[in-house]
């Protein structure tokens, strides 16, 4: 069940500049699970730790660092 938190999490990071930059701001992984838990979503480390690890590389590279990420064109071919 709290895979599902840790995936919702994440989604809601993607979708919210001021909580990416939280993250950006942090290394720490018990910093991670308390800015989760303060947004409603109950994790612990080891299922961020599982979650992140699944992520594509890009997926990734994109939450902590917004500038980075798979490309995409703007006209589908």
């Amino acid at each position: 069940m709290s895979q599902n938190h840790a995936a919702a999490f994440f989604k809601a990071v993607q979708k919210d500049h001021a909580l990416q930059n939280r993250l950006q701001a942090t290394s720490d992984l018990q910093a991670l699970v308390k800015i989760a838990n303060e947004r409603g979503y109950s994790v612990t480390e080891t299922e961020i730790e599982d979650w992140l690890d699944r992520l594509p590389e890009s997926d990734l590279a994109a939450l902590f660092n917004p500038g980075i990420g798979g490309r995409q064109r703007l006209i589908p071919r």
